[in-house]
């Protein structure tokens, strides 16, 4: 029984690879096994679980985070933070493809919606890079690197997703990422700073008079203008969930009323926006609630043909220790991160390692923030990368598919030193959460 389980578990890997649907490739097949191999009543906790699922009220975050983060992009919000962002760090050498990095970590802040970002980015900042002589690898790995922030920095929905999963608080996730994700956009600001010392032609500076010109018309209030808007809605949705006023799903609330706001001032909001945020709402979340159902009916199934304890007992006897244990599940979501994107990992491999981390004693948040980290590469490593789709999709012609692939590399090497620093020094994710 415990050799089907694990059958199941490459049956399903295999036919998600191959395309199938992967909510009713989990659910499914899934049933199909519980019929063939369990007995009849195996399946009779499934309706108590889905409704577990539906009457989650820590999801129900999702789909206000999701409308928050549409509704942002809808704003023109990002298009005024690059060009002032840009003639901000544009006298230095790399300063665009600083501006990039932070606005990328702000959309984070605010939105949390990896497609948008990197779409809004690379819509307006990579003509603008190649037109100033940027480096095409550096253009392109600096807006897709700067696009996946948003795993990692709070209000995450990927944060939201392994709480739920690791049954662990959603607001200590989101205190214990903040800090990492910050010295993450430092750590990316760095290595754009040695290119361009070391590159000076590949990463110019912006022309001075360029500069003056821009910042001769009213440069302080486009500055404030620009930043206190979203300022303030980032405040009042972490600040509110720090300082425990408010839930994660009433801190989202907060941020979709926030971000329709926003979108008025601004004077974008009109009947055919909401309608689009709307509909993009519906449709990622459904995606997701209809995965984490085909998930949950594969973890039940998984668990009735004792998969869980034959791999508890599988890694007992190889006598792991608990940091090997964790470094392998790492490598695992990493080479799964080529083929399956973050979702399909959160709801299928997390439930299964779960509980041998929960048996080996491990803080959960810790673990959480280190698969955050982790899942951050499967949006940029090829062939596969969402980000790497979304930036191709909106290039010119002349930046290819090779540009993109030389370019993510930096920062993927970037991404993996960082998660061994917080492997090493846990005590990284403890400051602002015993804050």
């Amino acid at each position: 029984m415990e050799i089907l389980a694990i059958i199941l578990f490459i049956s399903i890997f295999l036919l998600i690879l191959y395309g199938y649907p992967v909510a009713f490739t989990l659910g499914g097949l899934a049933i199909l096994y519980a019929i063939c191999f369990l007995e009849p009543a195996a399946l009779s906790a499934l309706p108590n679980r889905i409704m577990g699922v539906v009457n989650n009220y820590v999801l129900l975050s999702v789909p206000l985070f999701v409308f928050m983060g549409i509704m942002l992009e809808k704003s023109g919000l990002a298009e005024s933070l690059l060009e002032t962002m840009a003639m901000l760090f544009g006298q230095l050498k790399g300063g665009l493809a600083i501006s990039v990095v932070i606005v990328g970590a702000m959309l984070a802040a605010s939105t949390g919606i990896v497609g948008a970002t990197v779409i809004t980015m690379g819509l307006i900042s990579l003509p603008t890079m190649l037109k100033r002589g940027y480096q095409p690898e550096l253009a392109t790995g600096t807006i897709a690197a700067s696009g996946t922030l948003g795993q990692i920095i709070p209000p995450s929905v990927v944060l939201v997703l392994l709480g739920s999963v690791l049954n662990v608080s959603v607001g200590d996730l989101f205190r214990a990422a903040l800090l990492p994700g910050l010295l993450l956009v430092v750590c990316y600001i760095f290595y754009i700073l040695i290119f361009a010392y070391l590159r000076p032609n590949d990463a110019p500076s912006i022309p001075y008079a360029e500069i003056q010109a821009f910042r001769s018309h009213n440069f302080i209030g486009k500055v404030i203008k620009v930043f206190i808007l979203p300022l303030f809605l980032i405040i009042a949705v972490l600040g509110s969930i720090f300082s425990g006023i408010a839930s994660p799903t009433e801190a989202a609330a907060v941020g979709a009323l926030g971000a329709t706001l926003l979108t008025i001032v601004q004077g974008k909001f009109n009947l055919t926006i909401l309608k689009q945020v709307m509909r993009e709402t519906t449709h990622l979340t459904s995606m997701v609630f209809w995965i984490l159902l085909g998930a949950t009916t594969f973890s039940l199934v998984f668990r009735g043909l004792g998969g869980d304890t034959y791999l508890i007992d599988l890694i007992e006897n190889a006598n792991l220790s608990p940091i090997s244990f964790l470094i392998l599940v790492m490598i695992i979501v990493f080479i799964a991160g080529f083929f399956i994107d973050f979702i399909e990992i959160i709801f299928i491999i997390v439930p299964i390692v779960a509980p041998i981390f929960v048996r080996y004693n491990m803080d959960l948040v810790w673990v959480g923030i280190l698969l955050a980290i982790n899942l951050q590469t499967s949006f940029l490593s090829p062939p596969f990368g969402f980000s790497l789709f979304y930036l191709k999709g909106v290039a010119p012609p002349s930046v290819t598919t090779k540009h993109l692939y030389k370019g993510i590399v930096p920062f993927i090497i970037i991404q993996l030193i960082f998660l061994i620093i917080i492997m090493l020094f846990p005590e990284v994710v403890y400051v602002l959460r015993k804050s």
